[in-house]
């Protein structure tokens, strides 16, 4: 993704979508453990969890409908990432809830960083650094993220 293409966000502005987006990143994870819960059934009936999920009228019925449950819920999960997305975020880890925003300190581009439980953007991180190179955000730069 070219950063002259997205959004840069202030630490408020982020801050902002927090509580939205933690009622949806937390449904987002609701929703990867009850498709992980149905692979696993779905693997068990198989004798393996396929790679692909394709359904073949030589199925048993519950076996087809498990699939076609589990093709509309990865649909699900697929567009709920989309529009969380579509929010300006950009997200880094699915299994995590670990979300990424363009903000700036100092004049240069970082990532603005938020993960699943927590209550405000408290992290950035320089745009070639991943999570581990998370720094907190100090009380002085909270005046300089916010402009």
């Amino acid at each position: 993704m070219d950063p002259r293409d997205s959004r840069v966000f202030t630490l408020e502005e982020v801050n902002d979508l927090v509580p939205r987006l933690a009622v949806a990143v937390k449904r987002q994870l609701e929703r990867r453990s009850e498709i992980e819960g149905l692979l696993m059934k779905l693997g068990r009936e198989l004798g393996d969890v396929p790679e692909r999920i394709v359904l073949d009228p030589a199925d048993p019925t519950d076996v087809r409908d498990l699939k076609r449950d589990l093709i509309r819920r990865i649909e699900e999960y697929r567009s709920g990432w989309r529009a969380i997305e579509q929010t300006g975020a950009v997200l880094k880890d699915a299994r995590a809830g670990l979300l990424d925003f363009y903000g700036t300190v100092d004049g240069k581009l970082v990532w603005l960083c938020w993960k699943y439980g927590e209550s405000e953007v408290a992290h950035y991180h320089a745009l070639e650094e991943g999570f581990s190179g998370r720094k907190p955000i100090a009380q002085s730069m909270r005046f300089r993220l916010l402009n």
